[in-house]
């Protein structure tokens, strides 16, 4: 999903803020897309992405197999700081019209970019030329890329919250049957492996980063099982609060409950958390897919499945890499199509994409043998139809306003300097105050 956390953090660092400060900066001069030094006969393409550490391995390596195989066009790819700044500098090269021809948008972010505005649409003939069509897409994913019609964001992946497991541990917890952790239906069922962990290590059987600097994973874990109840944050178009308290109390009442019966550690930042995990001390592990890269390079004995059905339906928190075309005053021409291009391949060439633990948007991918054989990847795929996407609203999706505050909020009721019901409060009326601000960047709807 995202370069090291620690990386994150200080990208997120004052995040809260930094996209109202967009809103105040008077000239677009230097956030125009430098233009590419092409060859003679070649086409330029600009690309702008935030994909560094593991990811940034991976995407560097498909960059250059696709220059390898189209000479004619000159591809210059930009890595840029990942979070608020991102997209700061990215709304601000739309809004002047001097972007580059294609970047990576997170999909929940979509709504705040002003498709039509801020962003051309995807022109369907032509990546139908290319083999690729809406249906290869996942239904509801592919829609979340549309606006008034159009199509502003075409998915690359899905990046959804799982659970590690330590498979030596969980053998010893009399958890595993046939290499595999055995299916577990239910909250009751959960918090029973992990007393079973608990009796079998004396260790809390259950790790997740609960407080930091801009803590996001406490949203993304209550949007998770919240998710699950049936229940939404926002309305279906964004513009007004939805959350229903029974429900989300019967979420964050169970969370607590196993922070306070030592099932799960109560305080551990994001490197602690990974830590904690590949170290061994603990059997399970919640976060996203992103770090399988980490343990297997520690060479450990995990595994990776889907989060349980704890609370009716199997979602999970997530959301997705697209491709969109920033605005340009004059879009059109070689470089558009070759944008156009570059997408198509990059999406039948995503296997490469999965090894960092991305599940490919493309279908026709998943039933590739070359993808069936990643292990553990191949192994939660299924997830993709059950991915629970913010509702579209501008300050919502990765690295938004509304997961660093209300990470924060949620945070505190995991690590008991708030009570469940304190802590829903608390959420609501920040997510009043989002709903009460108007859209920072430039040109974008309030």
């Amino acid at each position: 999903m995202h370069p090291p956390h620690l990386s994150r953090r200080r990208a997120l660092a004052g995040g809260a803020g930094a996209l109202a400060a967009a809103g105040a900066l008077g000239s677009l001069t230097g956030c125009a897309a430098p233009a590419t030094a092409a060859g003679p006969g070649q086409t330029p393409l600009r690309f702008w992405h935030l994909f560094g550490g593991g990811d940034g391995v991976n995407m560097q390596g498909m960059l250059e197999e696709f220059r390898a195989a189209h000479p004619s066009i000159a591809l210059e790819a930009t890595t840029l700081q990942w979070g608020a700044p991102y997209y700061t500098k990215l709304g601000m090269a739309g809004a002047g019209g001097r972007a580059p021809e294609l970047a990576v948008l997170h999909l929940a972010r979509l709504a705040g970019f002003a498709p039509g505005r801020l962003l051309d649409p995807f022109d369907l003939g032509l990546l139908a030329e290319h083999g690729v069509q809406e249906e290869h897409f996942p239904p509801d994913i592919w829609r979340r890329g549309q606006a008034g019609g159009r199509q502003y964001a075409v998915p690359l992946d899905t990046h959804p919250f799982v659970l590690y497991y330590q498979t030596e541990i969980c053998e010893k917890a009399g958890l595993m049957s046939g290499g595999s952790l055995r299916p577990v239906n239910g909250a009751g069922e959960f918090a029973d492996a992990l007393r079973a962990v608990k009796k079998a290590t004396g260790r809390p059987g259950l790790v997740t980063e609960t407080f930091g600097a801009d803590c996001i994973t406490p949203w993304r874990l209550f949007s998770t099982f919240y998710s699950q109840t049936g229940g939404a944050v926002l309305s279906p178009d964004g513009r007004r609060l939805a959350l229903d308290d029974t429900k989300a109390l019967r979420v964050l009442e169970y969370l607590t409950s196993l922070v306070e019966e030592g099932l799960m550690v109560r305080r551990a930042d994001y490197p602690a958390c990974v830590s904690i995990f590949n170290e061994g001390k603990t059997a399970f592990h919640l976060n996203g897919e992103w770090e399988i890269t980490t343990y297997r390079n520690a060479k450990i004995p995990f595994s990776m499945t889907r989060v349980p059905a704890l609370f009716g339906s199997a979602s999970a928190q997530a959301d997705c890499h697209t491709f969109v075309l920033p605005h340009q005053a004059g879009r059109g021409g070689a470089p558009d199509e070759a944008a156009h291009a570059f997408v198509a391949w990059m999406l039948r060439n995503s296997v490469a994409w999965a090894e960092g633990g991305h599940v490919p948007a493309y279908l026709p991918v998943l039933g590739t043998p070359e993808y069936l054989a990643l292990k553990p990847q191949s192994e939660y795929r299924d997830v993709i139809d059950d991915v629970a996407l913010d509702e579209p609203a501008w300050f919502a999706g990765s690295a938004s306003r509304m997961w660093i505050e209300l990470g924060a909020v949620l945070s505190g009721a995991l690590t008991g300097s708030r009570t469940p019901r304190g802590a829903l409060d608390e959420v609501k009326a920040r997510l009043r105050t989002l709903l009460d601000t108007r859209n920072p960047l430039p040109g974008a709807a309030s």
